[in-house]
C-alpha cells in the first residue's frame, strides 16, 4: 500500500444517538483527527427525528470529507420496537450518505467483527474497546460509548479496506444469522 493516508469515518448509528469517528490510516499507521456523538431530540417521536438524523449525517459528511465511510451492522437487541428503529436510523443515515455521493465508498461491519479487528476477540465489552483506543491513539476520553465504537469501527475499516457493503460476505450474516436458529419460532 502506498503512503497515501485514506480518510476513514466510522459510524455507530443510533434513533437518539449516533457515534462519529474520524482517522487517517497510512497503510501503517492511524492518526486521530476527531471524533464526537450526536443527540438526538429524544422529547420528539422517532418519525419527527428523521430529519435531524439526516441533516446531522449530511453535515458531519460536509464537515469531515472522509474518502470512506464505515458503519456498525445490525445488532442483536431483545425489543422489536427499539430494533426497528435501529434499522430505519440505519436506512436514514445510509440515504444521506448515498445522497452525497458515497455510493460504493460505505463499508459495513458486525459488532463481534469490529471487536475481533480491534480488540483480538469478538466478545470484548465498552472498557475493553476504549482501553485499546487509548493504548493505540493516545485517545482516554469520550463523551459516549457510541463516539468510541465509532473509532473502532473508522479502524476495523482500515484493517479491511476492501470490503463494499455491496460485497461483504461478513454482513451478509449479521443480524439475520444471529437469529436464524428462532426462524419459525415466536419472538
Amino acid at each position: 500500500m502506498s503512503n497515501k493516508k485514506v480518510r476513514i469515518l466510522g459510524i455507530d448509528p443510533g434513533s437518539r444517538k449516533s457515534g462519529y469517528g474520524l482517522v487517517d490510516y497510512d497503510g501503517k499507521s492511524f492518526y486521530y483527527l476527531n471524533s464526537q456523538t450526536a443527540k438526538f431530540d429524544t422529547k420528539k417521536e422517532f418519525l419527527l427525528r428523521v430529519s435531524e438524523i439526516y441533516n446531522k449525517t449530511l453535515n458531519i459528511i460536509e464537515s469531515y470529507k472522509p474518502d470512506v465511510i464505515a458503519v456498525e451492522s445490525l445488532i442483536y437487541v431483545k425489543s422489536p420496537t427499539a430494533l426497528i428503529k435501529l434499522a430505519q436510523t440505519r436506512g436514514i443515515i445510509l440515504s444521506a450518505l448515498i445522497e452525497s455521493g458515497y455510493e460504493g465508498k460505505i463499508f459495513e461491519y458486525s459488532p463481534n467483527f469490529i471487536k475481533a479487528q480491534t480488540m483480538g476477540h469478538g466478545h470484548g465489552n465498552k472498557l475493553a474497546g476504549q482501553e485499546f483506543l487509548k493504548r493505540f491513539l493516545g485517545i482516554s476520553k469520550f463523551s459516549t460509548d457510541d463516539e468510541s465504537d465509532a473509532l473502532l469501527i473508522a479502524i476495523c475499516h482500515g484493517f479491511n479496506q476492501n470490503r463494499s457493503i455491496n460485497k461483504s460476505k461478513k454482513s451478509a450474516g449479521g443480524l439475520a444469522a444471529s437469529l436464524s436458529h428462532l426462524i419459525g419460532k415466536e419472538l
